[in-house]
């Protein structure tokens, strides 16, 4: 018996030496706003001069990085895959269908090239695709967050997951499902949508909502109707029943400036997307986009809040590598 005894005391040892031992690792993979402090402390200011000097010339900047970082997160999580450049044997996602248009690759680029010369193998594009995204948000009037880092880069990218994306013709059911699978709830889906402030949109995105969007109405109801007329008559005009390929409109009235303009336009039935709208149209999210209209310093809160939220999304700590090219993997 005292033999039996021992043994459990033995197991039980070994058990909680392997719970030590696993909860210290966890604690060492953790992201962590200071990771670069000791292996490279300039990194953020070499990536927000980057971008200072690259959004002096091309001022669409801000809303292609945001959006790169957004379609990033949502397919292998913040991996840098869609950095990745097609192969003969394998296209990636920056040419699946809905990241075509993304554009701004070069601006990381340029920050790698930098980071490399300054601290070579340390700093991962998914960090700078991270901080980039922080940086443009800050750099057109809205908040700064504290970016957690310490991922590493991806090593797979296929084209065909980029129908995973959330759709700008997604119900609310559909967004919410989509934000869900990603450890997102509905406060962030809101807050989220808020990057919609900055930007343009092709006529092809929202084409569907004023033109045969049902038997019923040729123009989607949820749409206030004035709008839809200058959108048809003097941003989407059709030649021989075709859209000028470059032809679209801007996502809310100040379109280079971060604010909460956007939510005042759901709120006024001048939601550009099906995605944009319903919003407004379901009580679930109604009070947000009521509250975040209200009040921009809290939809400036909400949104860093779950910025970081994205940020976390599928990460890989120790899975990945820190890529020299950000467009190969090494």
């Amino acid at each position: 018996m005292p033999a039996v005894i021992f043994v459990i005391k033995v197991l039980i040892t070994i058990i909680l030496v392997l719970m030590a031992i696993t909860i210290t690792n966890a604690q060492v993979l953790r992201l962590d706003a200071h990771f670069y402090n000791d292996s490279c402390p300039q990194a953020e200011d070499i990536i927000r001069e980057t971008l200072i000097n690259s959004i002096a010339r091309d001022p669409k900047v801000p809303p292609r990085i945001l959006r790169m970082f957004f379609h990033d997160c949502f397919i292998r999580g913040c991996d840098a895959s869609i950095l990745l450049d097609s192969t003969r044997e394998n296209k990636t996602e920056k040419d699946g269908p809905p990241n075509i248009s993304v554009r701004a690759f070069y601006v990381i680029d340029n920050a790698k090239a930098k980071l490399e010369m300054a601290c070579p193998r340390t700093v991962s594009c998914a960090d700078i695709v991270a901080i980039a995204a922080r940086d443009v948000v800050a750099l057109s009037g809205g908040p700064h967050w504290h970016v957690l880092k310490g991922r590493k880069d991806g090593r797979v990218s296929n084209a065909n997951e980029t129908v995973n994306l959330p759709a700008p013709t997604f119900n609310l059911t559909q967004l919410i499902n989509s934000f869900s699978q990603k450890g997102l709830g509905i406060n962030d889906l809101v807050a989220l949508s808020g990057g919609h402030t900055v930007g343009f949109s092709h006529c092809s995105s929202f084409e569907s909502r004023i033109s045969n969007f049902s038997p019923q109405n040729n123009i989607d109801p949820s749409m206030d109707m004035e709008f839809a007329k200058d959108l048809i008559k003097n941003k989407c005009p059709k030649t021989n029943q075709v859209h000028d390929n470059n032809a679209g409109q801007f996502l809310d009235s100040t379109p280079s400036t971060f604010d909460n303009v956007y939510y005042k336009q759901v709120k006024a039935a001048k939601g550009l997307f099906g995605s944009d709208q319903t919003l407004y149209g379901d009580f679930r999210t109604k009070r947000m986009v009521d509250s975040y209209a209200d009040d921009q310093n809290l939809f400036f809160r909400d949104f860093a809040s779950s910025m970081v939220k994205l940020g976390n999304v599928g990460v890989k700590e120790n899975r990945g590598e820190v890529r020299l090219n950000c467009r190969f993997v090494n």
